[in-house]
């Protein structure tokens, strides 16, 4: 599978794209209102003729963006040679700008444009630093992505999107202060495309002490899916979470059956397995013991293929790699 739409919805509102015909508030007469949508910005991925901070300053130039709610970073020019450091620096200095931003979204960009694990990526701090009143924040691409460790006091929900995140970013995720985060979303991939680290950089989000509002946790696209199904089966902060989600990796049935025979799972309202390697019985096993109690299990295999060698090698893939 690959990332083949950009996003339609984000932070509840609809991704409008903003138009290059726009130059100037004369040109704007037919836009939405400025806080009914979330605004994206972007240019040709491919021999663009503007850069993504020039159609940023015609937006700026047309919109009142004091009312805007969620801006969407979409293709910048050649995403899979440049990194987003004058982006960065452009939507910091329009902080004074943006007052009722709340979501932000750096990287909105599809497969025809730059494959997800192409793309190249920087430090992602800044932003967050810049706009303390966010309460949404997303980032696409694995490649060069730095989050250290921070504190944001509003955010609420938190998506890194990769084919591979480096350990670095995964401690810096980890080991940050976000008390008011509910919802953490970790696509951690593959050592093939960057994602070297392991269940044990996953330490603090597993043990419930870093995140006290956290309800929803994703864990997934990785090829390390059974290792991290064994942390959560005996991990403390599974117990307060309403929704948990391992899917889209290499699952199989040593993962779902330490999930089955550790800590129970009752509580919760969704179980997300969907994209594994599970056997017809794992699956059924796992229905019988958990919808009985009410919570819904998504264990379609999905897309999940894997290739046989002659020598009896299996490779099975993610749902989202290169």
């Amino acid at each position: 599978m690959t990332i083949g739409s950009h996003l339609e919805e984000f932070h509840d509102l609809p991704v409008h794209r903003f138009p290059t015909s726009v130059k100037d508030p004369q040109g704007a007469a037919d836009l939405p209102a400025p806080e009914s949508v979330a605004w994206a910005v972007a240019v040709d991925s491919y021999d663009s003729e503007e850069a993504w901070e020039e159609a940023f300053a015609r937006f700026l130039a047309s919109v009142d963006t004091e009312k805007v709610r969620a801006l969407v970073v979409g293709a910048w020019s050649d995403a899979y040679d440049n990194g987003p450091e004058e982006i960065v620096a452009a939507l910091v200095a329009a902080k004074d700008r943006l007052p009722s931003l709340r979501a932000l979204f750096l990287g909105d960009i599809v497969m025809e444009e730059c494959e997800i694990s192409w793309i190249n990526q920087g430090d992602v701090s800044p932003l967050l630093h810049a706009f303390p009143e966010l309460e949404e924040f997303g980032v696409r691409g694995g490649q060069g992505l730095v989050f250290p460790p921070l504190r944001h006091e509003r955010l609420r929900r938190l998506t890194v999107e990769t084919g591979g995140m480096p350990v670095a970013a995964v401690r810096g995720v980890a080991g940050s202060d976000l008390p008011a985060l509910v919802e953490l979303d970790l696509w951690l991939g593959t050592s093939e495309y960057g994602g070297d680290s392991e269940v044990s950089d996953l330490a603090p989000i597993l043990a419930g002490t870093r995140l006290p509002a956290l309800k929803h946790l994703a864990l997934r696209n990785s090829e390390m899916q059974d290792d991290i199904c064994a942390a959560l089966a005996a991990a403390p902060v599974v117990a307060r979470l309403d929704v948990l989600d391992v899917s889209m990796g290499v699952l199989t049935d040593e993962g779902a059956t330490a999930l089955l025979t550790g800590q129970p799972l009752t509580h919760l309202t969704t179980l997300d397995l969907h994209h594994n390697y599970l056997s017809a019985a794992i699956r059924d096993r796992l229905r019988d013991s958990l919808e009985a109690e009410g919570v819904q299990v998504d264990v379609d295999a999905d897309d999940a293929e894997s290739d046989e060698e002659e020598d009896g090698t299996v490779w099975r893939f993610v749902a989202v790699g290169e």
